[in-house]
């Protein structure tokens, strides 16, 4: 009995699956058979399939690779003669599923390359079914064929050079019309080398900027094989966005494929023709674009499945399927496309790290390329604001290294000191445009934190004083926030007396407006006697938000389902209704914000600091 393909299980972070050192030893030496149940059934037989093979003590090749499905059949031991159905797992999944049959075949799909290895136990018909002993296979997963194409824009000058990994001829892009490199890369300031070494100088990683009429990149051939599959990826960064269309990437005519920002629906698409136009096919996302964020966009077409799928920030947001949506000929345009009167479609923003492959990628493939993973435990984050108090007064404080944020405007009461915020959490407040991050990507928050102790003092259980986010009409869509949870009585150091002072928590996630939130909750209560340094973390692809104090993580990760904002970034306090609500009564100080997740600790206390 054939199964539907199912995905196979994988890592977070890269492509390969995560098992523990136990695990792998003994998938390298086959199988792991159990201990029978009574006469319940034997150890089953399983067998791999080409171009997979089981991996030996002495022998594990990889083969196959990413998409690539594998396939295994499932035969009862030599003993047994009345087995009805196998259950079988990967060993990373706490789920097994079941395949009915005396002899069964089992389909898989590997999203990753690695090692992967499979559990299967045999059921009989007697009673409800007794399972037997397990039989472990291990195989590897080849890694896909590599980028046909790669700019990274990261040269000082001159042509943007191709990196891909796949053999064959490079296709270097000449910038023309103005096009010139942006000091603003989505890679960020780059510390460590792929495996993890500190750089003695660290680099600013660049982009290509480009000024929405004439500047543009082009390569002096197509990169894309014509009618064949192939997977696009771009980090893009629009200045301004309105009901005229922008293209990230085009090869060939009118009727060539473009990735684009589709002026008429607001939002990103793949299409291969003039808007309404004969042959035209158009695959949108759902959600609206965003100016002024990095958002990573990947298009995949699937010439044998006959399938289109467009994800946004690594996350599949449409597909379409019995259709063609192929490149011509042509040379690859870099913000640009060619139109029946000549070239449409300007860019205006930065375009980064665009890549090509000629194949389809699987889901896990376009997250690891939307994650940016620099080396195990490091992604790529690209520092989008950064606003220090030290040495500052007056009303407004600037972004002073980022290069991309706008001014932080205090309100009310709230001050700079020469070294921080003050907010009395009565009237003060700052706010800043928003957005500075894509909501529905990547991204990581932090600010230093001092709460006032008297002021917090007076608050009653269930007060929520908000430390820095951003708030929409349906509540907060993402913030940091300090929250009375409770009272404890302690002796006063000073008049001996015992006295009630109040127990908090930190909190990062969404506050909605019927009061209920999706939180990380810190694990120790929140100090009142000195400052914190708190640090959000939104995982895109994972879907999951971490919080930090100082460098530890706390609370675990929790499940997060991003939406996208419309309101101010805040400090101090939330903006509702034409008034404002959760005011905080501390000195904060040292806020940042950074496009990507930052995956680890040791990260955090690198980038962020403890």
């Amino acid at each position: 009995m054939l199964t539907p393909a199912a995905p196979m299980a994988h890592a977070a972070t890269g492509g390969q699956p995560s098992y523990s050192a136990d695990e792998r030893a003994r998938a390298e030496h086959g199988r792991d058979d159990g201990e029978p149940d009574g006469t319940a059934p034997a150890a089953p037989g399983v067998t791999i399939a080409a171009p997979y093979s089981e991996c030996l003590a002495n022998d594990c090749r990889a083969a196959g690779g990413p998409g690539v499905d594998v396939t295994f059949t499932l035969s009862p031991n030599e003993a047994d003669t009345d087995v009805v159905s196998y259950d079988y797992r990967l060993s990373s999944e706490s789920v097994w599923r079941t395949v009915s049959g005396a002899t069964a075949t089992v389909t898989l799909t590997p999203q990753g390359s690695g090692l992967y290895f499979l559990d299967v136990r045999a059921r009989d018909d007697v009673g409800r079914g007794r399972l037997g002993a397990t039989t472990r296979v291990s195989f590897k997963v080849a890694e896909g064929h590599g980028e046909s194409g790669r700019w990274r824009f990261a040269e000082a000058e001159g042509a943007a050079l191709d990196s891909g990994t796949s053999q064959g001829a490079r296709h270097d892009a000449v910038l023309s019309g103005g096009a010139t490199r942006d000091e603003r890369g989505r890679r960020g300031l780059i510390t460590h080398d792929p495996q993890g070494v500190p750089l003695t100088d660290p680099v600013t990683d660049r982009g290509l900027l480009l000024d929405g009429t004439a500047g543009y990149a082009a390569t002096d051939g197509p990169v894309v094989e014509a009618g064949a599959s192939y997977t696009l990826s771009a980090w893009v960064r629009p200045e301004t966005l309105g009901s005229t269309d922008q293209v990230v990437l085009a090869q060939g005519g009118s009727g060539g494929l473009r990735l684009l920002y589709d002026g008429a629906r607001g939002t990103w698409a793949l299409r291969n023709d003039t808007e309404g136009g004969p042959g035209q096919v158009t695959v949108a996302a759902g959600l609206p674009a965003v100016a002024g964020v990095w958002t990573h966009l990947a298009a995949m077409y699937d010439a044998a499945a006959g399938q289109v799928r467009l994800y946004v920030n690594g996350r599949l947001q449409a597909q379409e399927s019995a259709v063609a949506l192929v490149a011509e000929d042509g040379p690859l345009e870099f913000g640009r496309a060619a139109s029946a009167t000549g070239y449409a479609g300007y860019f205006a923003g930065s375009l980064d790290e665009v890549a090509i492959w000629q194949r389809p990628l699987t889901d896990t493939e376009i997250g690891d390329e939307a994650r940016v993973v620099v080396n195990a435990g490091h992604n790529a984050v690209e520092l989008v604001a950064d606003w220090s108090a030290t040495g500052q007064s007056g009303a407004t404080l600037a972004d002073t290294a980022s290069g991309y944020a706008p001014e932080l405007l205090l309100s009310g009461s709230a001050a700079l000191d020469g070294r921080a915020i003050v907010l009395d959490g009565v009237d003060g407040a700052a706010t800043a445009d928003g957005p500075l991050v894509d909501d529905t990507g990547s991204f990581t928050v932090s600010a230093e934190v001092t709460l006032d102790a008297a002021a917090i003092s007076t608050k009653p259980v269930g007060f929520v004083g908000q430390v820095l986010g951003r708030r929409s009409a349906d509540g907060s869509v993402w913030g940091l926030w300090y929250q009375v949870t409770g009272t404890r009585t302690v002796l006063d150091p000073d008049t001996f007396e015992e006295v009630t002072v109040p127990v908090g928590a930190w909190r990062f996630g969404r506050r909605n407006a019927d009061g209920s939130q999706t939180a990380v909750t810190s694990d120790e209560p929140a100090r009142l006697d000195g400052p914190v340094r708190l640090t959000g973390v939104y995982d895109a692809q994972d879907a999951m938000i971490e919080l930090y104090v100082g460098s530890a993580r706390n609370g675990g990760a929790v499940p997060f389902t991003a939406t996208p904002g419309s309101g101010d970034f805040t400090v101090g306090a939330v903006p509702e209704a034409g008034s404002w609500t959760d005011r905080l009564p501390a000195r904060v100080t040292g806020v940042r914000v950074w496009a990507g997740a930052m995956a680890s600790p040791q990260q955090i206390a690198v980038v962020v600091g403890g």
